[in-house]
């Protein structure tokens, strides 16, 4: 297991960290994004997302489980596990169909159903620190892969 760590000053820097990541992702790839509410997993996907090429608007699909983006060089599947109860919940919604596709997920909160997640994942962690400063944080990247 081979973990990243960066630190960021600004949502803005979070973007750009994330950004790289979308750069280099490949089709099958999952990244489960944790952290307290308000920690950055938003900005970080929408950096994400800016990376894979998408130029669109990027929300949290905290209302809608899912947001598909598609006009990038791979499709990007954003999840939003909070609402949810367990990995029967993600079941429901068909999960399989976008995490064993051609494109990449972007899943927060996975906490919520870590049981449905295949071995080789990516596990991004995002704390802050207030005696840093307001917009600090700590991004942590795992990948747990073969």
């Amino acid at each position: 297991m081979r973990t990243q760590r960066f630190e960021s000053f600004s949502a803005e820097e979070t973007a750009k960290i994330a950004s790289c990541f979308g750069e280099k992702a490949k089709a099958g790839d999952i990244f489960c994004l944790s952290g307290m509410l308000g920690a950055g997993k938003t900005v970080f996907a929408q950096g994400f997302v800016r990376g894979i090429g998408y130029e669109g608007h990027v929300t949290s699909p905290t209302f809608t489980i899912m947001n598909e983006y598609e006009n990038g060089r791979l499709p990007v599947y954003h999840f939003d596990l909070y609402r949810l109860e367990g990995g029967n919940d993600l079941e429901n919604i068909g999960y399989e169909e976008y995490f064993f596709s051609g494109g990449v997920s972007l899943v927060e909160w996975p906490e919520r159903a870590q049981d449905v997640f295949p071995k080789n994942v990516y596990f991004v962690k995002i704390n802050s620190n207030l005696s840093r400063g307001d917009a600090f944080r700590e991004i942590c990247i795992e990948n747990f892969g073969d």
